[in-house]
């Protein structure tokens, strides 16, 4: 009996230890140490202030894109068109995450779908709005030739020697207007300016200082002139422009005006013989070289993995993404359309470029097609009348599906088009 009251006092103390030392602090099982939030690149894209116009603009943008990769396989065929069974085949290589008919079918202003007479399998060719549209992009590239080489001309400059990798300048071809042939038909005219030191290499013959002034050299011009605002404020300055939703911390303000009067070596000064020591200022050149460089290309955009390509001929040593990420207001980086997009800002309004240029102009034609969808096309039903069952399923529905997501999805560019322009 004592032996066992004895047993039942030790199981009480044992408990009550147990609970004094639960949380005790040799008890590792139990207690955990707090740790510090991570902050990384990678944390700060996913917590960043969402522009949802941008983001919508990117994922219309790659469906444009899709659709010229398709017709770019297609206009390689000897006959001009292809079977569905044959772009199948080229769907993973394309980025297509559905099928190659049910993406066809979404948009008959740019595809056409029709049974061979002879072989009777379902075939698809390229509508002749779409082919105009092509070929007035082509046209118009080489109507501004000029323009062309007064790009290549500043993003030469931009780069301490003179010189910039060609793969680099093949990446971001589109983005900066380029014909696909440019290096067998825009650089052997212009010998005197450009020169091919090695295969890879382009340099530039000499510096055109009429042409080293950045572009938001005009904005600061504006500013001081038209707003009345002081030298000081406007020297060193760049627009800004938060997206709807950001939210301005205490101290931030003083921070942004300090940044803003902090002078910096301009994207086309030279200063060789006195580099930059302050971390600040460096960064702040690199924020003028990136914005200087967006300011070329056509739509004021680059994907951010060809624009790491420019790193080492810009001697931008740092993580793109952080620092980019630091700059809300100047930059903004789209995680829509399959990939990380940095875009420009101050050049957007509504979704739309403010200052379109002629190129950019007929890529939004491009996209208007992409954004009908199965609006305005008369012959669609008798299309699918000839369509066998297996792809008629919900043909009329198909097209009444994808109505609706254009409307939903794309109605905030509806502001940007004339009434021409989406029936053209």
């Amino acid at each position: 009996m004592s032996v066992t009251r004895n047993l039942h006092a030790l199981s009480l103390r044992l408990r009550t230890l147990g609970e004094a030392f639960q949380h005790g602090p040799f008890n590792r099982s139990v207690q955990r140490r707090w740790r510090k939030p991570v902050d990384s690149a990678r944390t700060r894209l996913e917590g960043r202030t969402r522009d949802h116009r941008l983001d919508k603009l990117m994922v219309q943008l790659r469906n444009l894109r899709l659709a010229l990769a398709i017709h770019q396989l297609v206009s390689q065929q000897r006959n001009g068109y292809a079977s569905l069974q044959l772009l199948s085949k080229w769907r993973h290589e394309i980025g297509l995450n559905v099928g190659i008919g049910a993406f066809v079918k979404k948009y008959p202003h740019v595809f056409q779908i029709y049974v061979h007479p002879v072989k009777k399998n379902h075939c698809c060719k390229i509508t002749q709005k779409m082919s105009d549209l092509v070929a007035e992009e082509d046209a118009v590239i080489w109507e501004n030739e000029a323009d062309v080489v007064r790009r290549l001309k500043k993003l030469l400059m931009l780069s301490p020697n003179g010189a910039l990798n060609m793969h680099a300048l093949w990446l971001v071809r589109r983005e900066l207007g380029l014909p696909d042939d440019y290096r067998s038909s825009i650089l052997p005219n212009h010998q005197h300016e450009f020169s091919l030191e090695s295969p890879d290499t382009l340099s530039l013959v000499s510096r055109d200082e009429a042409l080293a002034v950045a572009k938001v050299e005009e904005w600061r011009k504006r500013e001081y002139t038209e707003k009345w605002l002081a030298e000081s404020e406007t020297k060193y300055a760049f627009p800004i422009n938060f997206p709807t939703g950001f939210k301005i911390e205490k101290g931030f303000r003083g921070k942004l005006k300090n940044w803003q009067r902090l002078p910096y070596t301009k994207p086309y000064e030279r200063n060789v013989s006195h580099p930059i020591h302050n971390a600040e200022r460096l960064e702040k050149r690199i924020v003028g070289i990136l914005h200087e460089l967006l300011s070329l290309t056509v739509e004021k955009m680059v994907p951010l993995e060809r624009l790491s390509h420019f790193r080492r001929s810009y001697a931008m040593e740092v993580n793109l993404r952080e620092l980019l990420l630091k700059y809300p207001g100047i930059f903004y980086i789209s995680t829509k359309g399959s990939a990380q997009t940095v875009i420009l800002r101050e050049s957007y309004s509504k979704g739309c470029l403010i200052d379109p240029n002629p190129v950019y102009t007929v890529r939004r034609k491009m996209l208007g097609l992409i954004l009908s969808g199965c609006r305005n096309v008369g012959d669609c039903e008798s299309d699918s009348a000839t369509w066998p069952v297996e792809y008629d399923l919900g043909s009329s529905h198909g097209c009444q599906d994808s109505i609706l997501q254009v409307d939903t999805a794309n109605s905030i560019l509806e502001p940007c088009w004339d009434s021409k322009e989406r029936v053209e």
